[in-house]
């Protein structure tokens, strides 16, 4: 294209030369590597010849070229050089360029996308993508929020102690879950699973200082360490997210046993060496209580609740209440021990401690019994304000065999809760 616009200009304004029309002719002829040819007179430097490098187009392998445009070739003196005039063809933007930018953005891109780590550096970057809380403090301690529902609040509008039960389990599941520890059981390791192993509690204690109440947003942190040869303890705190108040303390021993065999099993060296990496080294968030138990019969129980599962099939263990291990929920324990409770206490009082010891578990067709005798510095003065109730249970099969012992203590309850005051357990009319 260069060689065919200089030869165009040399058939038009012949350029005298030392060799004559052989070196004008050899210029006529020129390759495509003649860019930014410039052609200069001997004798007057009058003409100058600009051309651009470009491979002259061929058909049927024979160069074509074509003539420049008159404005191209300007004599030198007649002043400055003017730009070709603007046309369709060399306004259009070069694609090129434009190509090779895109590409450009594309690669960088690209390297960095492969350039990044999505696994986590920090244990405290293990957050769990879906909510379910995230491991904190070097990684010993799996943290998680709840919000109070309106279907987790009783009458006196503040959470029922089932429902920070099953706060504390459920946060113990994720902490497996987000750890990467948990097998094929509820909260059983892979080494457990492989070995038929599952956890079970033994030893429950649990302090309220306040319960949340509806629509408060509740912090739960648990941690667990060793406990003995064979057990594993894990404590809970329950803070309330506004102003970090601790609302709940829990501790809790648990040891493994047989899903098959249903027999209590020491802890293999490889689920030790599963779990002990997350151990904690930290005392009790609840000191423990020495006070023994006492075990209650129906001369020395003040309530007794027992053939319940013909008026309330609920006091019978159902499939409903197992959990996936074939094993009784430690929270629906609670709740069948609280089944004899005199009702005066459940409705002036409420929960401020308590200890249970599970001794045996129970089976779906089992029948249950509950037992409560009243103790303490409240005997008497049940209702009225100021008064604390101490309360001893049992929890047994019908045939006598015990599945748990426990204690509780109660507080009475803030007459105020519903804001304007009124007897406790009775919702004013103006918010029924």
């Amino acid at each position: 294209m260069a060689a065919s616009a200089a030869a165009a200009a040399s058939s038009l304004f012949p350029v005298p030369s030392p060799s004559g029309d052989a070196k004008s002719d050899k210029l006529g002829r020129g390759s495509a590597s003649l860019a930014g040819l410039k052609s200069k007179s001997a004798s007057s430097g009058a003409l100058q010849v600009k051309a651009n490098a470009q491979a002259p187009p061929k058909i049927n392998g024979t160069s074509v070229g074509y003539a420049a445009p008159a404005e191209v070739v300007k004599h030198g003196a007649d002043g400055p050089s003017q730009p070709p005039p603007r046309t369709f063809i060399n306004t259009l933007p070069d694609w090129s360029v434009l190509l090779a930018a895109i590409t450009t953005i594309f690669l960088a891109a690209e390297k960095q996308f492969t350039m990044l780590d999505w696994k986590p550096k920090r244990p405290d970057m293990l957050i769990d993508p879906f909510g379910l809380g995230r491991i904190v403090q070097d990684g010993f301690v799996f943290r998680q929020n709840f919000s109070i529902r309106s279907y987790e609040i009783g009458a006196d509008r503040s959470a029922s102690i089932e429902t920070v039960m099953n706060h504390l389990q459920e946060t113990a599941l994720n902490h497996v879950k987000t750890a990467g520890l948990l097998g094929d059981g509820f909260g059983s390791t892979p080494e457990m699973s492989k070995r038929n192993l599952i956890w079970v509690v033994t030893r429950m204690q649990v302090l309220v200082d306040r319960y949340p109440t509806w629509g408060d947003v509740v912090q739960v942190d648990t941690w667990v360490t060793g406990s003995g040869k064979n057990g594993m303890r894990r404590d809970w705190l329950i803070r309330d997210c506004k102003n970090g108040e601790i609302l709940t303390r829990a501790s809790s021993v648990w040891v493994m046993m047989n899903k098959l065999t249903r027999r209590l099993s020491k802890i293999p060296e490889e689920v030790r060496s599963e779990i002990e990496p997350y151990f904690l080294n930290s005392d009790p968030v609840v000191p423990e209580d020495s006070r023994k138990l006492l075990k209650l019969d129906d001369n020395s129980a003040d309530h007794i609740r027992k053939g319940l599962t013909v008026l309330s099939p609920s006091e019978s263990p159902r499939w409903n209440d197992l959990d996936v291990n074939q094993h009784v929920n430690n929270v629906k324990y609670i709740n069948w021990i609280l089944e004899s409770a005199p009702l005066a206490i459940l409705e002036s009082h409420e929960l401020s401690s308590m200890t249970l010891e599970y001794r045996r578990e129970c089976g779906k067709d089992s029948v249950l019994q509950s037992l409560t005798a009243v103790s303490g510095n409240g005997i008497g003065t049940i209702g009225s304000a100021g008064g604390t109730v101490e309360c001893q249970h049992l929890l047994r099969l019908e045939e006598g065999a015990e599945i748990v012992r426990g204690r509780t203590e109660w507080r009475p309850k803030d007459r105020n809760s519903f804001g304007g005051g009124g007897t406790p357990g009775h919702i004013p009319a103006g918010n029924a």
